[in-house]
């Protein structure tokens, strides 16, 4: 069984955590065996190590993500990168490509397709390993999870199993998007399952459709070729169209944290970061990311969460529209992990003549290092303010710790690494502060010093 975790969305229903950069799977809210901090992604990619499906995962993101599940997950996670976003079809069709024609799967093999923020007790990811033996002994061309509903939710889609004799599995008879409560009750009578976005396919369903469809099975083609497919999700595209699909029963937890209102219901302590929570405000948490404290007064059922993106103050039952009013807010991510730490956006001017200064703080990881890279657009100043590393700037080398001050005019070419964890504010000046002025002349440390002066 291999499997494949698509982790993609902005997640903008868990606003101000989430952003362009960092989805809701990516939010460190949860907590591990040993009380440590942990996001979804951790979650799931541990529950797959413990039954020995990590070695068989990859995972399928965008651009903008994968610095961020190099970070969390570290850099031997295979990774799966969509040129750009053309919804679910193109990038499981890519992944599948990618696992024939890159990994050497054989075709008879089967795929089992993962949302990245499922929540659910690790029994589940057993379930999942008996998708590759329903898919043999069914003959159906695809094979998904259902789950045992414990209430008739309006929000899920739903499964209607055909009545069956057999012991494993069960015949889709037909699929029933989010019915009203009434129809959910009734079909929940009528042994229907919740649709959880887990299903698995043999590679060569996938293949033989992109032949048939005069679209490449080599991968580095298929990414040539990937803004010339249709924008369409696996479900219109294959799910609904397939001839013979089978369905297991799953009888255990399982949940949904897209939303505050779910996503609390998790989380361990009511209180993260700095703040104070009164008595009479009962059920409610706070969530804060920033070094000020936050005081919620008498506010019952409610959610606060605090970011350098933004403040929400909102009752966990309103919580699930916080899309549709921050919909029309556009600005740059605040807060971003990468593959060698983070960075946090303090403070950003535009002053006369266009010029604009950014100012950020960024940390990075004991043993990483930022690339050797040159900016066309902006100059920077860097102040370090913990730790200490080893800098480069146009091939020179030299140490720096606590108190250095580094300046890194337009077109120098810089680098550092950390020795110990360091952090440092840099402040940027130019007329086009954006991520993409950068030039990156080598990544690892090891190229950088071969070419240094000492």
């Amino acid at each position: 069984m291999n499997i494949v975790l698509l982790s993609g969305g902005s997640g903008k229903r868990l606003w101000p955590l989430s952003n362009d950069t960092r989805s809701k799977q990516f939010l460190k809210v949860l907590r591990n065996q040993y009380g440590e901090s942990e996001s979804m992604l951790q979650r799931v990619w541990g529950q797959l190590n413990e039954v020995g499906l990590a070695q068989y995962s990859v995972v399928t993101t965008g651009k903008s993500q994968m610095e961020m599940i190099n970070n969390q997950l570290g850099s031997g996670v295979d990774i799966v990168v969509e040129p750009e976003r053309r919804d679910t079809f193109p990038a499981i069709a890519l992944s599948a490509v990618y696992l024939y024609s890159v990994r050497g799967i054989s075709p008879e093999e089967s795929v089992c397709i993962l949302p990245v923020d499922s929540y659910v007790e690790d029994e589940f990811f057993l379930k999942v390993k008996e998708l590759s033996t329903v898919l043999m002994e069914s003959d159906a061309d695809i094979a998904l999870v259902g789950v045992k509903p414990t209430y008739p939710s309006e929000k899920y889609g739903y499964i209607i199993p055909e009545p069956s004799e057999e012991k494993h599995y069960s015949r889709v008879q037909y699929f029933k998007e989010k019915p009203d409560q009434e129809l959910a009750k009734s079909l929940i009578k009528g042994d229907a399952l919740w649709n959880c976005g887990v299903f698995a396919f043999k590679i060569d369903y996938i293949i033989s459709m992109l032949e048939e469809a005069g679209l490449p099975i080599s991968y580095s083609a298929l990414v040539n070729q990937y803004s010339s497919l249709k924008k369409e999700s696996f479900d219109y595209a294959v799910l609904e169209k397939a001839k013979d699909i089978a369905v297991i029963s799953y009888d255990g937890y399982w949940k949904d944290l897209g939303t505050w209102n779910t996503l609390t219901e998790e989380m361990p302590a009511a209180l993260t970061g700095k703040g104070i929570i009164s008595e009479d405000s009962y059920n409610s948490h706070l969530i804060n990311e920033l070094d000020i404290p936050v005081a919620i007064l008498g506010l019952p059922d409610a959610v606060v969460a605090v970011s350098p993106d933004g403040i929400l103050v909102s009752s966990k039952q309103a919580s699930p529209r916080v899309k549709e009013l921050t919909s029309p807010i556009e600005s740059r991510p605040m807060y971003e992990e990468r593959r060698w730490g983070w960075y946090r956006v303090l403070d950003y001017i535009n002053i006369d003549d266009g010029v604009e200064v950014l100012t950020k703080r960024i940390g990075i990881h004991a043993g990483k290092n930022i690339s050797y890279q040159v900016h066309a657009h902006r100059s920077e100043v860097w102040t370090v303010i913990k730790g200490e590393g080893e800098c480069v700037i146009d091939d020179q080398l030299f140490r720096v710790g606590a108190g250095d001050v580094l300046r890194i005019p337009v077109g120098t070419k810089h680098a550092i690494k950390a020795l110990t964890d360091i952090e440092f504010i840099e402040v940027q000046t130019g007329q086009q502060l954006v991520e993409e002025d950068v030039v990156r002349i080598r990544m690892t440390w090891e190229e950088v010093e071969q070419f240094i002066i000492i």
